[in-house]
């Protein structure tokens, strides 16, 4: 067991040390719930953000567009996301947005503000955490894009 955790470790820093080589890592840092671990996925799904046109393209990189599969009968179901993506980004950026909508004031009062007055909807802190997590997704995109360190004001809150 104490092998499994070296090695584990030992994964972590080579991961990290490859990381510093990319100018986008340190930008990727700055969002608050993104850590070593989520950041080096985010480079990895994405690789170089100039080969995507719109950040619906990056969200469909992750399954976090909305699903397009519809029968034409319509329904009150509320539309799902794709999760046609990369699982562990998705996985990542959900655990990042949760860390960042618990603890960080700027995101915090972005979630409250979209809850308020739907605090008795099925489902609706998860719902929410999936949108911050596309949108954080967004914001990485950006940052790494134009090499921008995050900025809370970018939120709009």
């Amino acid at each position: 067991m104490h092998r499994l955790h070296d090695v584990i470790q030992e994964t972590d820093t080579k991961i990290a040390e490859l990381c510093r080589r990319f100018p986008e890592y340190p930008c990727l840092l700055s969002i608050p719930g993104f850590g070593p671990d989520i950041s080096a996925k985010v480079i990895g799904a994405l690789g170089n953000p100039y080969r995507f046109e719109n950040h619906r393209q990056v969200l469909k990189t992750a399954g976090l567009d909305l699903s397009a599969d519809t029968s034409g009968k319509r329904t009150n179901t509320i539309p799902v996301i794709s999760k046609k993506g990369k699982a562990d980004l998705r996985y990542g950026l959900y655990h990042a947005a949760l860390i960042a909508s618990t603890r960080d004031h700027t995101f915090m009062t972005y979630v409250t503000n979209r809850l308020t007055g739907r605090e008795r909807e099925k489902g609706i802190k998860t719902r929410m955490r999936i949108k911050l997590a596309a949108k954080m997704l967004v914001i990485a995109w950006t940052l790494m894009k134009k090499r921008q360190m995050f900025d809370p004001g970018c939120i709009g809150a």
